[in-house]
């Protein structure tokens, strides 16, 4: 189905959050008969501007109106195992995502980053390295803001840089971006992938699939299971496969050789000139940098771009000095790979607050690091019991905290001078709060607080 085959199609958008709203929005414009249905509650302030656009909404299920739609859109909070959705599926109503239905109407050239962490600091990297080059770029999806609803900006001198999920690529057709970016894979959202990690990293690989000659793929050499995907799609394929690596010294692409970035075998800049810090980020700013160089940003903005840029909010960002102790936020790391990563980042004794809604994490292969860094952990919230079980013999000191309040406060006390607090949970936010920037919100209001 094509933009211009909307007019009087019957469409139902399942979920109403953000990317929902927006969806449902971009279709009832193009002349589409829209429902918008959420499994919970739909405000009054949603609803109202629902039936401005003439967009009928339900709320508190799915109705059997659901099942006599032309197309089924998933918002990407809605699992596919839904079982209104595996109904649809046996009725052979077909479903796409709000990502697969935006792209249709983008009139931009669009880079799409994936991976399972760092995409959303590449996302904002990149869109940082273009505004500062003077391009005209918008800097949509999971990052903040759906990509439908920025459609009315995009013209083919805007580029468009999305942040992708997986539950986004698990419903493409043709979403085929002329830029792709694949930081890595590791185990995460197993919950959603009935614990088959090939099929989560079947998902993430989706992003590059229709991706033909004249475009770039941009991957991390280093990330077996990304080489490897990358490896058999272009043996039938004559994409622009462009490797980034800090472990191999490339031929061609991006890596780190004697502490300097080096982008097809030219030096650009010491490594630790990087507003960013952490051994991730290296690879977060060689994956933007190959893009940037792609879209044609100079050397020289390109080295005071990646100088200039210090990171988003909920990773790894400083909250405050207090007694000698550093708060450092990281409520993004909601996988136990964002949580390696975030523990590598400091040459310091870590207080480390961890816990959430687990979503089948494994915690063996941070065992090591626990040792070797964390003076203290005090795990919190539903997963708080299998945290102290696993990582708990290998901390200095081992606290449980029912809340994320009262996990601050007994880091403030176990604090030292000298010492980092770290707040990097490896878990969803869902049992305690909206999501991971509600929890990251309330950390900092509360540090700031003392």
């Amino acid at each position: 189905m094509r933009k211009l085959d909307y007019k009087g199609k019957r469409i139902v958008v399942l979920g109403a959050a953000r990317s929902g709203r927006a969806a449902a929005m971009l279709l009832a414009e193009a002349g589409a008969q829209v429902l918008l249905s959420d499994c919970g509650q739909v405000d009054d302030e949603v609803r109202h501007a629902c039936q401005l656009l003439g967009i009928m909404t339900e709320a508190g299920g799915h109705s059997d109106r659901v099942l006599e739609a032309d197309l089924l859109v998933l918002s990407p909070g809605v699992p596919t195992s839904t079982p209104i959705v595996q109904t649809a599926y046996d009725l052979g109503i077909p479903i796409c995502s709000e990502l697969e239905v935006a792209a249709w109407f983008c009139d931009s050239p669009m880079v799409a980053i994936t991976g399972t962490n760092g995409k959303t600091t590449t996302t904002a990297l990149l869109g940082y390295i273009l505004e500062q080059a003077g391009r005209r770029t918008i800097v949509a999806g999971n990052i903040g803001t759906p990509l439908s609803a920025h459609l009315h900006e995009t013209d083919p001198d805007t580029v468009v840089v999305i942040e992708v999920s997986s539950f986004q690529l698990d419903h493409i057709d043709r979403f085929r971006p002329q830029i792709s970016m694949l930081l890595n894979i590791t185990p995460d959202h197993l919950d959603r992938y009935e614990g088959s990690f090939e099929r989560y990293a079947q998902s993430k690989l989706r992003i590059f699939e229709n991706q033909a000659d004249s475009e770039v793929l941009v991957y991390n050499y280093d990330d077996t299971v990304v080489r490897e995907g990358v490896v058999r799609f272009t043996a039938s394929c004559n994409v622009q496969a462009i490797p980034f690596s800090t472990r191999v010294t490339l031929a061609s692409g991006a890596c780190v050789s004697q502490g300097m970035i080096v982008l097809d075998e030219e030096p650009l800049m010491q490594a630790g000139e990087l507003g960013l810090r952490g051994p991730h980020n290296v690879y977060n700013s060689l994956a933007a940098a190959l893009a940037a160089r792609v879209l044609d940003v100079g050397n020289a903005q390109l080295c005071a771009s990646l100088r200039g840029f210090t990171g988003v909010a909920h990773r790894l960002e400083f909250v405050r000095h207090l007694d000698g102790v550093s708060y450092i936020n990281d409520s993004k790391a909601t996988n136990v790979n964002a949580l390696w990563y975030a523990l590598e980042s400091f040459d310091v004794p870590i207080v480390l607050l961890a816990g959430g809604q687990d979503k089948g994490n494994q915690y063996q292969d941070l065992v090591p690091l626990i040792q070797r860094k964390v003076r203290a952990l005090i795990a919190f919230g539903e997963s708080a019991d299998k945290i102290i079980r696993m990582l708990g013999p290998a901390a200095g000191q081992v606290e449980v905290a029912h809340t994320l309040e009262n996990a601050a406060i007994r880091a403030r006390i176990c604090a030292e001078p000298g010492d980092v607090v770290l707040l990097s949970p490896a878990c969803a936010s869902f049992d305690l709060f909206d999501n991971y920037e509600h929890r990251g919100d309330t950390f900092r209001r509360i540090v700031n607080s003392f």
